[in-house]
């Protein structure tokens, strides 16, 4: 996938020098132009001759808003129900400056109608005030993980992916992450506890952390987040005590492109855009496709995806690994998939030009032979016409290029090679390649001892389970043995738990203690402990993000159910006391629990029916009141949710507002007008 345009500080420039509003429209699209662009895709005939006005204007044209709703299956349709249901209504038949705006549409194709998609200006979002209150609901449930602001066709590639809860997942270009919590969603649909797991790979050190933070709202202890050139991912050990190599169910190749099927968004791409781009990409892009259905075992799918419409970085990188592997994988055919996306069938011809757009033939000086279409037997065998070509004026999305692999035979089992060197020996890893745009060469290799730890990394340590202070948190909690206790972790030096204390699955324990020497590892467990006061029983309270877990293995020791009235009084009254709750007699149930319970952690249930998700979250429980531990966005997203207080979403969408008007002005980073309180669109 294409990098997204970085406003890098003290770029003064990025939105027009002038302060005139209609130079800077007017500078901008002056952009919207590439002669060469024009004259290649043409030249190309993908674009039917009577759909290219078309397809040039919707490139040109700014592209619409776009979310999917996330979570649990219950949880996403409550959330998708409070949309239909208090916003969408007031969206019908709505009009600004005397015109009827369209109402917003679900994308037919996304399952259990989870995705919409607002053909409206973002001058409309911010002035009108039906769909401003809409906006002010996206934000907040944005920042609270409820929805996704994703572009529509970045959504593809997860879905015909069919990750399963017990798959062992690769994403090997994982960032900015949107598709990879798609990936982490699939795997914990109908399970919290599933025991597949997410291995997400991205190349920059800077991303692969920027990837972290995107991704550990989604709280999942089946996460591992690694820092490698996808070119060269190294072979991964099942067990440090075998010689076993894992291979994966699934691998997810969304690989750098030069990005044309983003050009709505990045008016850069007008600017930059030549045939050297992909020219340039494609060796790197077929490597990382080689290298992912090296890794995938037999029976597994792999999707290979571009937000690109070059065929040079498509089907000639497909037809590249067709060639190479031979009768040992095969492209699935997804006609039946996806109803209602309007799609168009991959090619098998297309001319090659070099980057002065001097035409090619193959065998040139130059060259690569995999730029070039298969004969016509390879055309016949290969069956490319089963890629998937999604363009922009189809259905007002940007453009993308998917097609899903299934391997036949799992005998192959490559080791990664660098071009002119020798095999590197296992444990020694090569420098590593950071993702571009441009296809620079791979630099020579580095071989390393060890691999390289920044000094604020610190080393993923596993716990003896019958460490004292853990045997304090088992006994404190009640946690029943079907928890598995071994997979408690530190991440200091000492590796004693002083601070902190995560957890991660069983399945990513083993990888994760089998593979110190291979994978450099970024991020994996979610906090489960954290050490509060010394004067109380027990100083650690469990965390918000691995409640999910761990209330299918607490007794009902420290649980108190409550009922709705009490559970909004909590939300709105910090520290209330016990007696003045015995005064208001709002839950006498829940006030003579906590009166029986020492200080320290605590939990509430709220059990809402079997339509709805029960709720369940911590409190601090002290000597003369309590205090329920949710953060501002979340007790806010819950008072507008549960009991429609319109005041609390205010808030929150105000609050989110300043935060990001307070970082723009610590960054020195412009922030467009076109983009004000709206969530980022990621690829």
């Amino acid at each position: 996938m294409a990098r997204k345009r970085n406003f890098k500080k003290g770029n003064k420039k990025t939105f027009g020098a002038r302060d005139d509003s209609n130079a800077q429209k007017n500078w901008t699209e002056l952009q919207k132009e590439n002669e060469k662009w024009e004259k290649y895709y043409k030249e190309l005939g993908v674009i039917p001759e009577d759909q290219w006005d078309e397809f040039k204007k919707t490139c040109q044209a700014q592209l619409p808003l776009t979310f999917r709703i996330t979570g649990s299956r219950k949880h996403a349709h409550e959330v998708l129900s409070l949309f239909e249901e208090q916003h969408l209504p007031n969206l019908t038949n709505c009009e600004f400056e005397g015109e009827v705006i369209k109402a917003p549409t679900r994308l037919p194709w996304y399952p259990e109608n989870l995705a919409w998609q607002l053909d409206v200006s973002k001058q409309v979002i911010r002035k009108n005030e039906q769909f401003s209150k809409v906006q002010r609901f996206l934000v907040v449930e944005n920042a609270v993980g409820n929805i996704s602001r994703q572009e529509a066709v970045s959504m593809i590639p997860p879905i015909v992916l069919d990750v399963q809860p017990e798959h062992a997942v690769l994403d090997m270009c994982a960032a900015p992450g949107s598709k990879t919590a798609q990936l982490i969603e699939a795997l914990h649909a109908n399970e919290d506890e599933p025991s597949g797991f997410v291995v997400a790979n991205d190349a920059d050190h800077r991303r692969s952390h920027m990837l972290v933070h995107q991704l550990k709202r989604l709280n999942s202890a089946n996460l591992v987040v690694v820092n490698h050139d996808a070119q060269f991912f190294p072979r991964v050990k099942t067990d440090k005590d075998s010689n076993q190599f894992l291979k994966f169910d699934r691998v997810l190749c969304d690989v750098p492109c030069s990005g044309d099927g983003t050009m709505r968004k990045n008016v850069n791409v007008w600017r930059d855009w030549c045939t050297g781009s992909g020219l340039g990409l494609h060796t790197v892009q077929l490597n990382i496709l080689k290298r992912g259905l090296n890794l995938l075992k037999k029976g597994g799918k792999l999707v290979y995806s571009t937000c690109s419409m070059n065929p040079i970085e498509n089907e000639a990188v497909v037809a590249g690994a067709l060639r190479h592997f031979g009768d040992k994988i095969k492209l699935l055919d997804c006609q039946d998939k996806l109803p209602g996306l309007v799609r168009s069938q991959g090619i098998s011809n297309w001319p090659v030009f070099d980057k002065n757009y001097v035409k090619k033939e193959k065998g040139d000086e130059g060259t690569h032979e995999t730029w070039f279409p298969p004969t016509s037997e390879e055309a016949e065998m290969f069956s490319l016409d089963r890629c998937i070509r999604v363009y922009p004026h189809q259905q007002n999305t940007g453009g993308f290029f998917i097609t899903v692999f299934e391997k036949i035979d799992g005998d192959s089992d490559e080791k990664p090679k660098r071009a002119g060197t020798e095999e590197p020996k296992e444990g020694l890893v090569p420098e590593k390649k950071q993702k571009t745009e441009t296809g620079v060469a791979a630099p020579a290799p580095v071989k390393k001892e060890k691999l390289p730890r920044d000094a604020n990394e610190e080393p993923f340590v596993f716990l003896d389970p019958k460490h004292p202070e853990l045997e304090k948190c088992w006994s404190f909690y009640g946690i029943d043995d079907k928890f598995d206790k071994s997979s408690c972790l530190v991440r200091n030096a000492a590796g004693e738990p002083t601070r902190v204390i995560y957890y991660a699955s069983s399945s990513l324990r083993n990888i994760i203690e089998a593979n110190d020497d291979r994978l450099k590892l970024i991020y994996s467990g979610v906090k489960l402990f954290v050490s509060q006061r010394s004067d109380i029983e027990c100083s650690w309270r469990i965390q918000n993000e691995a409640l999910q877990i761990m209330k299918h293995h607490m007794n009902q020791t420290r649980v108190a159910d409550v009922n709705l009235e009490c559970l909004k009084m909590l939300l709105m009254e910090s520290f209330p006391r016990f007696e003045d709750m015995e005064n208001s007699h709002i839950d006498d149930n829940f006030l003579s629990k906590m009166k029986s319970l020492s200080a320290g952690c605590a939990f509430v249930n709220v059990n809402r029916g079997e339509d709805k998700e029960s709720l369940f979250m911590p409190l601090w429980n002290g000597s003369k009141c309590v205090n329920l531990m949710v953060c501002k966005e979340n007790t806010q997203e819950l008072l507008h949710r549960l009991f429609g207080d319109e005041a609390a979403l205010k808030q929150a969408a105000a609050a989110k507002e300043s935060q990001k008007v307070a970082a723009s002005k610590v960054e020195e980073t412009p922030i467009p007008a076109a983009e004000e309180a709206i969530p980022t669109t990621e690829n």
